[in-house]
Formats: structure tokens, sequence, C-alpha cells
């Protein structure tokens, strides 16, 4: 089994397998400015000293996100990796519509630049696949821009295993970022293919929120045994199930975000790793649960309950 400890190859760097995901940063719906912009400023410091991924997007805010990178971290430290995303664009809170377009991209990705004060991106990735675009289109985009040593490397975001194909066949993939956490795994098959052939996934929603970390049941257990945290030990799970998973855990606070990265210290017993295999929080509830999780668990019929908006990271 891997561990948190082991480094990953990501293009020109290896990196440590937690990174750090900025979309919780901006004010609520991932729309305007934080609350606290001081303290997501000092989020962002600790986190460059404790990471070595700094995920980002323009849709974050939308350019919020961005711009908090650039005013916390630039001039970036050697062997940090400054990711971003575009395809798309944002009309209110909670608000995404894709935008796969070439000329979209390429706009969007200068845009990028100069918001995240860069010459180069070093990680570029495709935030959604626009079904009015061939993906080949989109990533032929992203390949010109590479091309044109704008972008380092190409990712991918919110794929399936046929797109992730298709855009193989147009530019070498890097990465991909897609949902994955111990409840919700239906993005299995394209972690299995970045397994394959080498590829990084990157895991957004890793933790889940509130529908993964109550206090109780077989992860709050295991997390008392080993005096750790019930998103300890989530995090821990996911760096022992596939040694291309990097989790991009979220915060606003300095204190969860220390004990995020520390998850890479612990490794989890072969009993524990097989009670978590099958983990269902018990406390699982609508509430915090996503449109689609919520039909996947309980059925279309009460997921229409459902109480929050399918978001994107």
């Amino acid at each position: 089994m891997t561990s948190g400890s082991e480094l990953l190859a990501l293009g020109d760097v290896r990196i440590r397998r937690v990174g750090f995901g900025t979309m919780g940063l901006t004010g609520p719906g991932v729309w305007g400015d934080p609350r606290d912009r001081a303290g997501a400023i000092a989020v962002l410091r600790r986190a460059a000293e404790l990471v070595d991924l700094i995920d980002t997007a323009d849709a974050y805010g939308p350019e919020t996100s961005e711009r908090l990178v650039a005013d916390a971290l630039h001039p970036y430290r050697d062997g940090l990796v400054v990711a971003t995303k575009g395809g798309y664009c944002r009309d209110g809170p909670w608000s995404w519509r894709a935008d796969g377009r070439p000329e979209h991209l390429r706009a969007a990705c200068e845009a990028s630049l100069r918001r995240l004060r860069l010459d180069r991106i070093d990680l570029y990735q495709l935030h959604t696949v626009d079904r009015r675009v061939p993906i080949e289109e989109s990533v032929g985009a992203l390949a010109e821009l590479r091309d044109e040593g704008k972008i380092g490397h190409v990712g991918l975001s919110n794929v399936g295993v046929e797109a992730l194909t298709r855009a193989q066949a147009v530019v070498p993939v890097l990465s991909v970022q897609n949902r994955y956490n111990l409840a919700q795994r239906g993005s299995e098959p394209v972690l299995r293919a970045c397994e394959e052939q080498g590829i990084a996934y990157l895991a957004w929603f890793p933790l889940a929120k509130s529908a993964l970390l109550k206090r109780r049941g077989e992860l709050a257990t295991i997390a008392r045994r080993r005096a750790a945290t019930p998103a300890q030990i989530a995090l821990a799970w996911l760096l022992n199930r596939s040694p291309v998973l990097v989790p991009i855990p979220g915060t606003r606070s300095v204190r969860h975000l220390e004990e995020n990265v520390a998850a890479g210290q612990l490794e989890l017993t072969a009993e524990e790793r097989e009670t978590l295999e099958g983990y269902l929080p018990s406390t699982l509830t609508l509430r915090g649960l996503t449109r689609g999780a919520a039909r996947r668990f309980v059925g279309r019929p009460l997921a229409r309950r459902a109480r929050r908006r399918e978001s994107a990271p």
C-alpha cells in the first residue's frame, strides 16, 4: 500500500500527495470575495509551506481565487505547482455554465496568466467537457497553448474514461481532477485508468463535508482509536487507495489545513482499510450531499429533496 509521505511525479517536479484546493476561499456560492480576506491569505501562505500543489480556477469567484493566490504567494517558491482551470462561465452563486470553445479557452488561459502573474501555468486543466464542443477541439486549444509555452502541462476535470481516451489522442494528459471520497466513488473507472497510464488523479471534494465527517460510525471509531480526526482517517484512506491519488481538500482554517496535511503520515492497518472499503456513513443525510450523490444513495424520488445544488470544483 502507499501513503501520503511518498512523493508523486507531476510533470517536471515531485510533489507531496496532499494538495490544497482554493474553491472554498471565495464568497458564498463560490461567488465574490471571502468574508475574511486576511484569513484566506493566511491559509494560502501556510498551505504553500506545507503542500506542493495549489489548485484554483478562473471560475472560483469568478477570478477571486486566482487573485488571492497571486496576492498571497507571488513570487512563487521553487517547487510549488500552481494549477488552474478554464472552461466554465459563471452567472451567479452556484451557477456554472460550460464553455469549451477554443477561443474561450485561449482567452481564459491568457487572463489566468495575468491574474496569477505568471509567464507559464504549470498545469492548466479543462474544467469540464462542453457537450456542444467535441473534446478534441477543446484540448486541441490547450495543446496549442502548451506548444506556445503558455502552459506546461494539460489536465482534465470532471471527465469519464471515454473523454480521457479521446483527449489523450490529441495531447498528453498529466492529470485528471474528479470528485472522489469514501462515500462517493462513481469515478472509480477513471481512477483505474489513471493508474494504468500513470496519470495523477486529483480528488476534489475528498471529505464530502458534513455527510462524511459526522462523529459516529466506523470512521469516527477508527479516528478515536488512532487519536486522529475523522477527516485525517478519510484522507489517509484515499492516500492508501491508489499511488496516483492526490486529495486536494480546501479549508478556511489554518488548523484544519495542518490536520489535513498531517494525514499523509498515517498508515492504516489492513483491518482498517477493509472496514473503510465498505464504509457508508450511518448519519448520511441529503443535506450533506449533492443531487447526484443523493440519487446514488437513496434513489431519485428522495433525491429531489436534496437541498444543495450540484457544484463544480
